[in-house]
């Protein structure tokens, strides 16, 4: 089951890149050094604290904030993670967790099913897109008390468990009743694959976990099998994950035994990773997009990609996180993620920005991009002349905080408005989408697919002009200015949520990607 979230903001996939962050080097463990001597100052002053402090304490409590504490003084990324939460932070890693597969959506306080997860539990037993939870196990779920927490504490649950739910279904006058096993729920990678034109591929890739390389491999042969010879690979707000997983599709597109990253630290002797298959994609242009969201195992593949003059990048600069971190488990079920390495591009680069004035400035750094304007301008960048290097075919790129794309494209605001602001912050596209869907399912289905679709479908000015009182009805106040400047990108997200809910990515992308212009621009230097 996954929470669909309604508010686009640009600056969303960091908060995921942080949580993410000590992806790509998961699953290695340290032996923890023994003690030099009997003197252990931290475990001195806890026990002082546990024998004599004034209240009863929770110790186990008290060095889980002690330990959390000197991890911060080291880097962004090094952390502890409680036994509590090690299960989540592993999860879109591992690529499943346990529930019963569902994407859903609060709306009107109730519990709107947007798809049932193909091959999960509830696609088993016949929910659909549209269907509505009102009871999970006799308890009636709506009003305003439900939220995203509770319906995931409902319906999530081991694998193996039942779970009974009753459906509302339009055209049906009673609840259908249905029981659901929890099981394994798959985590998919690459939210889409499809071809733009007769021979250019898209692959939109969201995260490198256990099961990309795979899916990556799946999606390209069977492009491949459509006519692809060219290809655009989205990284855009992909935070990172595994290394193998980066470096195995870095090998696709690299000849012979290409360096393709190395890592390197003060207890760690350099770590190279090559090349060494013949890959599937050696020949034929790619074009690679990247964000202010794309980072670690993100940044390793463009920036393999870029030194070996094998793709163009295309977008605005990186995140800029460069730092290895190796799990270690302990036997209460807790981990410690340490930084133990940097890692470095073909050509050298390291591409870890700076974070020596701890970890407030250090996430703020995205906020100040926006400050100075180097989203909306390539010339507010400030490169640093000693951090440059130059690739095999003479390309000048640059280390010292992310990759710099190719070829920029700035932030576009050509349809901002404070109306286009609050109608996304309250996701009222979305909403509006479910009710158009549910109130006209048989003539959605009349399009033979998301193609015929994205061709024929038009948001006319009667459907419009209802979408604009729904948001006056929600509370959202009526603004000429703001609906004349924001109109066209409106229509089209109303276009794209629409067919999101009928061909799920499928449909949407295609529809979004007319106004995507870091995508255009990508397919035009495949051109």
């Amino acid at each position: 089951m996954m929470n669909e979230n309604t508010k686009r903001s640009i600056l969303l996939p960091f908060i995921l890149g942080i949580v993410l962050a000590g992806g790509i080097f998961i699953g290695s463990k340290l032996v923890v050094p023994q003690k030099k001597s009997s003197y252990n100052k931290i475990s001195d002053v806890l026990d002082y604290i546990q024998q004599e402090y004034v209240d009863t304490i929770n110790r186990d409590q008290l060095t889980d904030k002690s330990i959390e504490k000197i991890l911060e003084q080291l880097d962004p990324h090094s952390a502890y993670i409680p036994a509590s939460e090690l299960q989540a932070a592993n999860e879109p890693l591992e690529g499943n967790f346990e529930g019963i597969g569902i994407e859903f959506h609060l709306q009107e306080d109730s519990i709107m099913v947007v798809s049932a997860i193909p091959g999960g539990p509830s696609e088993q037993v016949g929910l659909m897109a549209g269907d509505r939870i009102v009871q999970v196990d006799g308890k009636t779920v709506v009003g305003k008390d439900i939220n995203n927490e509770k319906v995931m504490k409902l319906l999530r649950g081991k694998g193996g468990s039942k779970v009974k739910v009753g459906i509302y279904r339009r055209g049906h006058a009673s609840l259908m009743p249905f029981t659901i096993t929890r099981g394994k729920i798959p985590i998919y990678s690459i939210e889409v694959a499809y071809m733009v034109n007769a021979n250019t591929g898209y692959i939109k890739l969201s995260r490198f976990a256990a099961t990309t390389y795979d899916e990556f491999m799946k999606a390209a042969e069977s492009l491949e099998a459509k006519g692809m010879k060219q290809m655009i690979l989205d990284l855009r707000g992909n935070p990172g994950g595994y290394l193998d997983a980066a470096t195995a599709i870095a090998d696709e597109f690299l000849a012979g035994k290409k360096l393709i990253v190395y890592t390197q630290g003060k207890a760690r002797p350099r770590t190279e990773y090559n090349a060494h298959v013949d890959g599937t994609f050696e020949t034929g242009k790619v074009v690679v997009l990247v964000d202010e969201g794309s980072a670690s195992a993100s940044e390793i593949l463009s920036g393999a990609l870029q030194d070996w003059d094998r793709a163009t990048i295309v977008g605005r600069r990186s995140f800029g996180k460069g730092l290895v971190q190796e799990q270690t488990p302990f036997p209460d079920g807790s981990a410690v993620r340490l930084t133990i390495a940097r890692y470095y591009t073909p050509t050298g680069r390291s591409i870890q920005k700076p974070y020596q004035k701890g970890v407030e400035a250090y996430e703020e750094e995205v906020y100040d991009r926006v400050k100075h304007g180097e989203l909306l301008s390539k010339d507010s960048i400030h490169f640093v002349d000693s951090l440059k290097y130059k690739t095999p075919g003479g390309k000048i790129v640059y280390g010292g905080g992310g990759i710099m794309p190719d070829v920029f494209v700035p932030m576009d605001t050509t349809y901002e408005s404070d109306y286009l602001n609050k109608v996304f912050g309250l996701g009222l596209i979305n909403q509006f989408a479910y009710d158009y869907v549910d109130q006209n399912r048989s003539m959605i289905s009349s399009y033979t697919n998301a193609m015929d679709y994205r061709k024929r479908f038009m948001v006319d000015d009667k459907m419009f002009n209802a979408f604009i009182a729904f948001a006056e009805k929600t509370g959202v106040k009526k603004d000429e200015a703001g609906i004349k400047r924001s109109g066209p990108l409106l229509k089209n997200q109303l276009k794209a949520y629409i067919a999101r809910l009928k061909w799920q990515n499928e449909g949407l992308y295609p529809v979004l990607q007319d106004f995507d212009k870091t995508f255009n621009k990508g397919l035009e230097q495949l051109k």
